[in-house]
């Protein structure tokens, strides 16, 4: 399947969903589609006042999971912390595994087949909530580089919709209906979805930079979220553009 069409489709997987049992069969599924061990959603906090990791969605063992918890490494885990302030991808092979606690994480990690290799994405949502979405691989090194490096702006819009999708699901958030886009509005996201920059933009629209800036914001606004990777998800799962 090409790459843009697999996008497309693990989105429509995705928007299908209409129940948690359904997003974790849709987690499943995505993790075989682009051939990963293991596919982690983790709902982290809802915002202030919230009870914290209040869902997961999760390909990892029952065992893992289970040891994970009654250890309560919650708390110990870095990838948690660092979404705690961080908004980038976070690449596991580029934590510091210097401490005695992190480095016992990950051997117990690795002992439960959780997989050599990681990326997580933090997600931060327009009510202060927060998630993770992480991709594990047993691949060798050099095959998890170009897959990293092929997938990467996949992960980051699927990460944003799948927040989106399992928060509305799970009535966590509520989902008003989104307004209509402008035709400006679908044309900026539709090019920005495309790989094109606001200034390639405003130079085959005939716009201003500022123009183009401008209806990505409004465009945002109107689809109730905050981030332009989870405008692209959810414009493309809703069938208002095509990348």
């Amino acid at each position: 399947m090409a790459k843009r069409s697999l996008l497309e489709h693990a989105l429509s997987v995705l928007n299908s969903a209409s129940s948690e049992d359904d997003l974790q069969g849709t987690v499943s599924h995505i993790r075989d589609c682009y051939g990963l061990s293991h596919l982690v959603f983790h709902v982290v906090s809802l915002g202030a006042g919230s009870g914290k990791h209040p869902m997961i969605l999760s390909t990892y063992s029952r065992e893992w999971v289970d040891f994970y918890t009654s250890e309560n490494f919650f708390d110990l885990d870095p990838v948690v912390h660092l979404s705690r302030t961080g908004f980038l991808p976070v690449d596991w092979s580029l934590l510091d595994h210097a401490s005695r606690e992190t480095s016992r994480f990950f051997r117990q990690a690795h002992s439960f087949g959780v997989g050599r290799f990681g990326l997580t994405f933090p997600v931060r949502g327009p009510q202060g909530e927060r998630s993770l979405f992480s991709a594990t691989s047993n691949l060798r090194e050099s095959e998890w580089r170009h897959l990293r490096a092929d997938c990467m702006v996949d992960f980051q819009i699927l990460s944003h919709h799948l927040h989106d999708k399992a928060l509305t699901t799970s009535g966590f958030r509520n989902n008003g209906a989104v307004k209509k886009l402008s035709r400006r509005e679908l044309q900026c996201i539709n090019m920005i979805a495309n790989g094109r920059l606001a200034k390639q933009i405003a130079a085959e629209l005939q716009l201003s930079e500022s123009a183009v800036r401008l209806y990505l914001r409004t465009a945002k606004r109107k689809l109730g979220v905050s981030t332009t990777s989870q405008a692209i998800g959810r414009a493309v799962a809703g069938e208002l553009i095509h990348v």
